[in-house]
Parts: C-alpha cells; structure tokens; sequence
C-alpha cells in the first residue's frame, strides 16, 4: 500500500512538472475575437506554406500564408471552396535589404524580414456558422491579444472582391 500511494504521488509530480513546463503560444487561451470568437490556434506556427506575398501601397510588408492540414489538402487539391473546418493563417513581416546582397549584386537585391507587423490574421471555415460572411470567419490578433471589433468588422468587405475564390486571396504555390 505504502509503495502504491508513493508511486501515485509519483506519477502526479511528474505529470504536473511536465504540464508547467509545456510549451505554450504566449496568449490568454481564453481570448477570443469578436464578432467570430475565434480563440488563437496555440499550433498555428507549425502549419504548413500554402503562399508568401509582398504587399505594397499602405500595408508594405513581407507575408507567409499557412494553412492547417485541412487547408494544405484543399490548396494542393486545387479545390474551388475550402471545406469546413479549413484554417489560413497571414503572418507578416516589416523588411530590409540585406547588406552583403547589395555588396555582392551591386544594388539592393535581397530583403529580409524585420519585426512582425499588422498582428496575425486567421480565416476560419465554418459554412453554417459564418453563412453571413461567405462561409468564414475571420480573426486577427496582436501580441497574442484580439483586435477589436472595428479591426473584425472590415474583413468580410474586402474579402468580397474574391468571392469567386471562396474569398481567399492566396493561392497554392507548390
């Protein structure tokens, strides 16, 4: 009994020291985006490539689209409506010209990324639960925190343009 109780003691040690030692996102897990409640994917760094993008005009940035697998297997399928339960992810970057590129081409060549810019965007599919805005719902979050509900609110309007891409702006890029 004694070497029973001990074990147990044990095993609620261990598995308590590794759930305070787990990795987590940084972000109150309980934060969700209005208008969509969305929660902040804890995952969504080691998602997949679907595209990257450099953005002019007012935005100006470097980004990388990620999706998660339910939205790789559509991209790659070349799929005209992302099915329910797709994630896309837009990370985005401030950018610079890389010195040893001017240095080697004469000119500024390269660019690399700088500091995370303009939070990170989700767009999530859910057909019934955002039948409103074309299927999905969108999210955006700084430093982990949601935006407000003006920032949510403008999403759907400019993913309009696209609606004869399931609203998604991106495309695959193999």
């Amino acid at each position: 009994m004694r070497w029973t109780m001990a074990g147990l003691v044990a095993v609620g040690v261990l598995a308590g020291a590794a759930t305070y030692m787990a990795p987590t996102s940084g972000a109150d897990e309980g934060a969700a985006v209005p208008i969509f409640g969305i929660k902040l994917p804890a995952d969504y760094r080691d998602w997949r490539l679907i595209s990257v993008a450099r953005e002019e005009g007012k935005l100006n940035d470097l980004r990388a689209v990620l999706g998660n697998d339910i939205a790789i297997a559509a991209a790659r399928r070349g799929d005209a409506v992302y099915p329910d339960g797709a994630i896309i992810a837009r990370l985005a970057w401030d950018y610079t010209p890389l010195p040893e590129s001017a240095a080697a081409f004469g000119q500024a060549q390269s660019h690399v990324a700088l500091h995370p810019k303009n939070g990170v965007q989700f767009m999530v599919k859910d057909s019934k639960k955002y039948a409103a805005t074309g299927g999905w719902g969108y999210a955006h979050f700084n430093d982990g925190q949601p935006g407000d509900a003006k920032v949510h609110g403008t999403c759907f309007a400019c993913h309009q343009t696209v609606a004869s891409r399931d609203y998604v702006f991106n495309r695959y890029a193999p």
